[in-house]
């Protein structure tokens, strides 16, 4: 009697921090990387991303770029604050202002780097193809 209810225990328990979601945020700002770009971006957003067991989804909104935003990618680097590759693509607004989505099943190295701090979000725009905002995903 004590093993089937321990068990059964244990198994409501472990699906439960299954399914618990972990929230990442971050506030989607410009960051130059040279002078002349200051002209071209501009904007601000944010971004929420939950992870439920290993499916990742990604809802926010941005608004004042000074051109259309025309890509959205999730990055992965090796350490906080570093460029690094995109990784995942985003669906974005075409336009100044809008929405930028996704959602995704992960790997656990993906689920590693982005617990780390390790990801971030991306919006390139026409003014800017290599970054317009970003921003961090951190708890």
């Amino acid at each position: 009697m004590w093993r089937v209810t321990l068990t059964i225990g244990m198994s409501f328990a472990l699906a439960a921090a299954a399914h618990n979601p972990k929230t990442f945020r971050t506030r989607l700002a410009p960051v130059a990387i040279d002078a002349a770009m200051k002209t071209n971006i501009a904007g601000l957003g944010s971004v929420t991303a939950i992870l439920v067991g290993s499916k990742v989804t990604i809802e926010g909104k941005f608004d004042g770029l000074r051109a259309p935003a025309t890509v959205a990618h999730i990055h992965k680097s090796v350490v906080t604050g570093v460029r690094g590759p995109a990784i995942l693509e985003l669906t974005v607004s075409k336009a100044t202002s809008g929405v930028v989505a996704g959602s995704f099943d992960l790997r656990p190295e993906q689920i590693e780097s982005l617990e780390k701090g390790r990801w971030y979000v991306q919006i390139d725009s026409q003014k800017a193809p290599e970054g317009n905002l970003w921003g961090w995903l951190l708890k």
